[in-house]
C-alpha cells in the first residue's frame, strides 16, 4: 500500500511539474501599442519626420501631397492592385499578373518612385511561419515585377507575416489577409535632411 501511495505522489508531483513548465504562448502585441508603432520599410527609408531645401512647407515638413505619409509612403495609389494568394502559397496566380502591370506602369510614370512589396498572410500557423511565407510572397511578386522589366532598385520587400491579420476570421476575409501590398515610395519626400 505505502508502495502505491509513493507511485501516485509521485505521478502527481510529475503531472503538476510538466504543467508548470508549459506556459501560455505569450500574445503578439499590437503593432500601435509598441515603441515603434505600425512602422514599415527597410534599410535605407528614414522612421520619422524629414525636410529637404526644397519642397518645404510652413510646418518644416516635406511637402509630399495628401497621399504621402511621413514617411513618404503612398498605401492608396496602389491599394486595388493588392496580389492576392491561395492558401500557404507563394506563387502569382495568372489572375493576379495583371495587377503587377500596372503597377509597373506606374512606376514606368512616376521614375522617382518605388514600391515596397508588404507579404501578409491569414491568422493560422505560427508567427514565424507566417513571417517566412510573407517574405516568400514578396519577393514572388518582386520577382515577377522584374521579369516585366522593373529594375531592383525600384523594389523593397518586407514581410509583415501575420501580424495584423484578422484571428479567427471567416473565409472570405482570410482570402484579402494572403496578399501583398503595393505600397508607393517616394524617396524625394523621405530622404534626411542635407547636413
Amino acid at each position: 500500500m505505502k508502495l502505491v501511495s509513493q507511485k501516485l505522489s509521485f505521478i502527481v508531483a510529475s503531472a503538476a511539474l510538466v504543467l508548470a513548465g508549459c506556459a501560455k504562448k505569450p500574445d503578439r502585441p499590437h503593432p500601435g501599442s509598441t515603441v515603434l508603432g505600425p512602422q514599415t520599410g527597410g534599410p535605407g527609408i528614414p522612421s520619422g519626420p524629414t525636410d529637404t531645401s526644397f519642397g518645404q512647407n510652413t510646418t518644416g515638413l516635406v511637402d509630399r501631397g495628401s497621399d504621402f505619409d511621413p514617411n513618404g509612403h503612398n498605401r492608396t495609389a496602389l491599394q486595388a492592385q493588392a496580389v492576392l494568394f491561395d492558401f500557404d502559397k507563394s506563387d502569382i496566380k495568372t489572375s493576379e499578373r495583371e495587377k503587377l502591370k500596372i503597377a509597373k506602369e506606374y512606376l514606368d510614370k512616376n521614375p522617382t518612385h518605388r514600391l515596397l512589396l508588404e507579404g501578409r498572410c491569414d491568422w493560422r500557423g505560427t508567427a514565424e511561419y507566417n513571417l517566412g511565407l510573407g517574405d516568400r510572397r514578396a519577393n514572388a511578386a518582386k520577382k515577377y515585377l522584374q521579369t516585366l522589366g522593373v529594375p531592383v532598385d525600384r523594389l523593397e520587400t518586407l514581410s509583415k507575416g501575420s501580424l495584423e491579420a484578422a484571428k479567427n476570421a471567416d473565409e472570405a476575409t482570410m482570402a484579402k489577409d494572403r496578399r501583398v501590398d503595393l505600397v508607393v515610395v517616394n524617396p524625394v519626400a523621405a530622404a534626411p535632411k542635407p547636413l
